[in-house]
């Protein structure tokens, strides 16, 4: 296994059954007593994806048949460019409503497995300890991409902060018709968000970038996403008609195992990941 930092310069519940299910198709799908070991090239978010998958490469993948190098990327484009152009054989980074998104917006030729886990989203403050606390004209960071802005901007209308446009689908900030407190959308690429949390007065933070900011939503956050039900499970994606198609649904299986399942929640016991399956 081999594990990489990519350096950028662009800005950028569970079943028994269902584990059963997969650890059996993972095993279905392993090279049939060839001896064969297949290296996949996957791309993923340091964390907790990256850690995921270094846990399979290390205690799951031999014996399955695959070797993992994974290439760890802090941003939210690049991974699925470099998966269209073939640098990458799959990545692991990304929820079902952010690759929809791209895919239309980009024309990629894409496939994804089933939910892995989610990470909540959640609003963290430096100042205040409440979002009744949230004074008139307060400055509010949110992340810039259409998806998880609405993600961000739903989690606000939950707590009574804002309204939106219910005929939009995956609402902006411009689909706010309601904005009684006049806060003022401080728009920002992901992984700024908890670098900047000292200038503003309450941040909308996703859980991977808040766990790299050093913040742990139970303990940490004033609002948090519920897990239940929750459409925003991270997947991995591939490109269709890959060669290493076989090899790829032997990984997508191994991420939904018993295995991984006990590693998330025993990793991340405050329930900043949580297992989606």
């Amino acid at each position: 296994m081999r594990r990489s930092l990519l350096a950028l310069a662009t800005t950028a519940a569970l079943t028994l059954a269902a584990c059963s299910s997969d650890e059996e198709a993972a095993e279905e799908t392993t090279t049939e007593g060839s001896g064969e070991i297949v290296t996949l090239t996957v791309g993923a978010s340091p964390v907790p994806h990256a850690d995921i998958l270094a846990f399979i490469d290390e205690n799951l993948a031999e014996e399955a048949g695959i070797d993992l190098e994974i290439v760890e990327y802090s941003d939210y484009v690049l991974p699925n460019r470099n998966l269209d152009s073939g640098e990458l054989d799959a990545n692991f980074f990304q929820h079902v409503p952010y690759f929809n998104v791209q895919v239309e917006e980009n024309g990629y030729d894409f496939e994804h497995g089933e939910g892995v886990h989610i990470e909540p989203y959640a609003v963290y403050s430096d100042t205040l300890t409440s979002l009744d606390e949230l004074e008139d004209g307060a400055k509010v960071s949110i992340v810039n991409d259409p998806s998880n802005q609405a993600r961000a901007l739903w989690l606000l209308e939950d707590n009574g902060i804002i309204t939106l446009d219910e005929s939009v689908e995956n609402p902006t900030i411009f689909d706010v018709v309601d904005n009684p407190k006049n806060i003022e959308f401080v728009e920002l690429e992901a992984p700024n968000l908890p670098r900047t949390l000292d200038q503003v007065s309450i941040s909308i933070i996703n859980g991977n970038f808040a766990l790299e900011g050093g913040l742990v939503p139970s303990e940490d956050a004033i609002a948090i996403e519920s897990g239940e039900g929750n459409p925003y499970a991270n997947v991995l994606a591939w490109k269709a008609g890959s060669d290493k198609a076989d090899a790829i649904q032997i990984l997508d299986g191994l991420l939904r195992t018993q295995e991984v399942a006990d590693f998330i929640t025993e990793t991340y016991p405050d329930g900043e990941v949580i297992p989606a399956f």
